[in-house]
């Protein structure tokens, strides 16, 4: 479950990357990287007790 939810935070955060460098949507870019990193295990994360 871990590893999953590592890979989930890991794909957001990139496409969060992608969307400010290369769309110039910057707005959509942070919210994908900040959901990113709280599903992250290794964060702050929204599904650890």
């Amino acid at each position: 479950m871990w590893t999953l939810l590592w890979i989930i935070a890991v794909v957001l955060v990139i496409w969060g990357l992608y969307v400010i460098i290369a769309r110039r949507q910057i707005l959509l870019g942070i919210v994908l990287i900040v959901l990113g990193l709280l599903i992250g295990p290794g964060g702050v994360s929204i599904f650890h007790g």
